[in-house]
């Protein structure tokens, strides 16, 4: 029997009396000061106050029962059941004295809820027919519904909800926030992240270093606010005169804009520019601005440094690959992206081997493709790919402009402020107008740091001539700034300027040979373990490794930038050497081997050279890099 039906037997004018009699009579306020009233202290036949025994709840239930078989109808039951119905209903109106709620509580569970408690509480009926059954269930919920009605009207109940409510609101918003400190949301993990990423990748960016220059009285690298200089970028631009009405079409015209500008302008460049025209130090300086506005988000992506992995990275894999420190969150680089936030800068194009150029591309495209809204620098050397490798894709290209006379003023200027260096300037400023190879040399960002570092280390002398010059900055790297320093041999090791050049030599010519700007560990102690046979002064000095590691700490023109991988420190150094009169051009860019070496050890071996040109010198075995061992 339903209860709503068992409603229509029992009106409630004659219940609700009868449920007034099991509690007692409330007392004055709301009962805030003492704790909530449970519902065994307000039953009437419990107690000090006390005005019903279990005699007096059975007459309760009894009554209740003889209204509900009264009531015009079918009775719900047979007769002869009444008696043990009306002793299961007392015994579970006996239960609310056994319930450790208050009314607040017992509102908040339901009238359903409420009657099923009293069903575990109170003895199941035994020998009770399916309808007797049935009816004591209905009227127990019924029987409920009045009291949680009685409860709702009680002073102290409104009052005593607010609070309830209050304090479950308190403990529920401290939980909530224990949730979010222990499992925070991804936008406050990404934005807390960013707060330690940005400012680290600005103070790693925003220093300037000419590597193996030795300031004696100055720092060796400054802060790139200090010193950086806007070069311009030139590029073809056919849409230049399209908003000029009644203009002929002229074609395709050349533009010219500030490099650091160019991504304002438009959301993808490829930048091409010669060895130490600035392209890094462009990348640098777009990665600091960007890092300190706080967007967009900036990514610095070395390719010499990511080709090395089988695989170039996913977004996910970006800061590992380059070696940050800190550790972004789940999936946030790809947010990053998704949303648009991102600056992706690409270095270095030309220090990829040739035959990873296409991989590399295939890689480019699909990022762009996957992450469209952001935006995105390439750069590279004039020359390492055509002039349409990702035009398919919406990339404007860009060439940097040399360094005009104002530019060169300016760098010198900012450079000597930089290193402290003033009563050097005016020196320096007036032998680049007067002596016209030194203005020649001076076109770019490296070729003025690099004068501007040895005319302060030679206390304002120069030397005269470009060749000149590569061999004043490589006499001063090679050999006196330790001895200067009266460093003495550290290491036990005492090379000639000459044996330290033909052994660079050596590595350098193995680096263009296999088309690469970084050799791993053993494949430079391959070429130096030929190498030494041909030099006695170094040869004497102590085995390869010891060799390899002298050249590397003491020469300021190796670089170790992981464990396990060798480059030099400038390409310009690298390049010059091989080109010049003592090394032949490569015509090969194989791919270096697998061999065994003499001792064992088995290693990424180069290719041998071309053979040697006729004007080469016959009577120097050395000035020619050796051939490989045997396998």
């Amino acid at each position: 029997m339903d209860p709503a039906i068992l409603g229509t037997r029992l009106a409630s004018s004659a219940l609700t009396p009868l449920v007034r009699k099991l509690f007692v009579r409330e007392g004055p306020g709301a009962g805030l000061a003492d704790r909530p009233v449970r519902l065994s202290a307000l039953v009437s036949f419990r107690g000090e106050q006390r005005t019903l025994d279990e005699r007096g709840v059975r007459k309760l239930a009894g009554r209740l029962v003889r209204h509900a078989v009264e009531s015009p109808g079918e009775a719900p039951f047979p007769a002869d059941e009444e008696t043990a119905v009306t002793d299961a209903l007392a015994r579970r109106l006996l239960a609310l004295g056994e319930l450790d709620m208050n009314d607040v509580q017992a509102v908040h569970l339901g009238h359903r809820e409420l009657a099923r408690e009293l069903l575990t509480r109170a003895a199941a009926p035994v020998g009770l027919s399916t309808d007797a059954t049935v009816f004591l269930d209905s009227l127990t919920e019924w029987a409920c519904v009045h009291v949680l009605h009685f409860f709702t009207q009680r002073s102290t109940f409104v009052a005593r909800t607010l609070v309830e409510q209050s304090r479950t609101q308190a403990e529920l918003i401290a939980k909530v926030d224990e949730l979010i400190r222990r499992s925070p949301r991804p936008s406050a993990q990404d934005a807390s992240f960013e707060r330690r990423y940005l400012p680290h990748l600005a103070d790693k960016h925003n220093r300037i270093t000419i590597y193996g220059i030795d300031l004696r009285e100055s720092p060796d690298r400054w802060p790139l606010e200090v010193a950086y200089l806007s070069l311009e970028a030139s590029g073809a631009d056919s849409q230049a005169y399209d908003r000029l009405d009644g203009l002929p079409d002229g074609g395709p015209v050349t533009v010219q804009l500030r490099a650091d500008a160019a991504l304002a302008e438009h959301s993808r460049v490829l930048l091409r520019g010669d060895a130490g025209s600035g392209k890094t130090t462009l990348v640098q300086w777009l990665a600091v601005t960007a890092a300190r506005q706080g967007a967009p988000v900036p990514f610095v992506l070395p390719l010499r440094t990511l080709v090395r992995a089988d695989a170039l990275p996913a977004p996910e894999a970006f800061l590992t690959a380059v070696g940050c420190p800190h550790t972004a969150p789940l999936g946030w680089a790809e947010r990053v992206l998704t949303a648009g936030r991102g600056l992706v800068m690409v270095d270095g194009i030309d220090e990829v081997p040739a035959a990873d150029r296409t991989r590399t591309r295939d890689w480019l495209l699909d990022l762009t493709r996957a992450y469209p809204g952001n935006q995105w620098l390439v750069t590279t050397r004039p020359t390492a790919v055509r002039p349409t490798w990702l035009a398919d894709q919406g990339f404007r290209e860009l060439t940097l402009a040399p360094m005009k006379r104002t530019d060169v003023t300016t760098f010198v200027r900012r450079w000597h402020a930089a290193a402290d260096a003033r009563d050097y300037e005016d020196t320096l400023l007036a032998a680049l107008r007067t002596k016209r190879d030194l203005a020649l040399m001076a076109t770019n960002p490296l070729m003025c740091g690099l004068i501007c570092a040895l005319h302060r280390e030679r206390r304002g002398f120069l030397p005269q001539g470009r060749k000149e010059l590569y061999d004043a900055a490589l006499s001063m790297l090679l050999t006196r700034r330790d001895r200067e320093r009266g460093m003495g041999a550290p290491d036990g090791i005492e090379l000639t300027e000459e044996a330290r050049l033909e052994l660079l030599q050596s590595l350098a010519y193995g680096l263009i040979l296999s088309g690469r700007t970084e050799m791993d560990h053993d494949g430079a102690l391959l070429l130096l373990e030929r190498a030494l046979p041909n030099i006695a002064s170094a040869a004497q000095q102590g085995d390869t490794e010891a060799v390899f590691r002298h050249l590397l700490l003491r020469s300021g023109l190796l670089r170790e930038p992981a464990p396990g991988v060798v480059h030099f420190v400038q390409r310009t150094f690298q390049d010059n050497w091989v080109r010049g009169p003592r090394w032949p051009t490569a015509t090969s860019t194989s791919s270096c081997t697998t061999r065994a070496t003499p001792s064992g050890r088995t290693s990424s071996a180069w290719p041998s050279p071309t053979p040697a040109p006729t004007n080469a010198p016959a009577s120097s075995a050395t000035s020619w890099p050796p051939t490989p061992p045997p396998a």
